[in-house]
């Protein structure tokens, strides 16, 4: 639970800091790179949960 917590706190901040700095955000500018990435992301956590 803590880690899943920090990983939004970080993300988060990322973004906040690309903002702030005029930084082209790092993430996939498409609704579909974008749905890759969450895609991406829950298969990992479940992975996790069911392996782990």
């Amino acid at each position: 639970m803590m880690t899943g917590v920090l990983g939004i706190v970080l993300a988060l901040g990322i973004g906040v800091g690309c903002r702030l700095l005029d930084i082209p955000l790092p993430a996939p500018p498409k609704l579909t790179g974008a749905l890759l990435v969450l895609a991406m992301t829950a298969g990992f956590l479940l992975g996790e949960r069911l392996l782990g």
